[in-house]
């Protein structure tokens, strides 16, 4: 399994971006996909989860603002992200959990001005 997220770039606080990842190979043994950010200087967190059975999981700082989806038939989970603040700026990667192993993707800049 490989990921590739896109959909990354430079907006001003109060807008939206809506991130993708496409994942190369079968989806039937990935458990959860997630969403993590790293901003300069900081771990990386969760941002947002999707499990087996559609259960969510998001970070209390973007809760209400970004939703977590995935098109099966197009093996992609995106991200909507609303509302956007400097305080949102990172790097954000796109994670495949399959049980046992973690498969990250090259990781699509977001940038919120103010």
């Amino acid at each position: 399994v490989q990921l590739q997220a896109s959909g990354g770039g430079l907006v001003q606080a109060g807008e939206s971006l809506r991130l993708s990842c496409v994942v190369s190979g079968s989806m039937i043994d990935i458990r959860v996909m997630g969403w993590y950010r790293q901003a300069p200087g900081k771990h990386r967190d969760m941002v947002a989860t999707i499990a087996f059975g559609d259960h969510t999981q998001y970070a209390a700082s973007v809760k209400g603002r970004f939703t977590i989806s995935r098109d099966n038939a197009k093996n992609t989970v995106y991200l909507q992200m609303n509302s956007l603040s400097p305080e949102n700026t990172a790097a954000y990667y796109c994670n495949a959990w399959d049980g046992t192993n973690d498969v990250w993707g090259k990781g699509t800049l977001v940038t919120v001005s103010s």
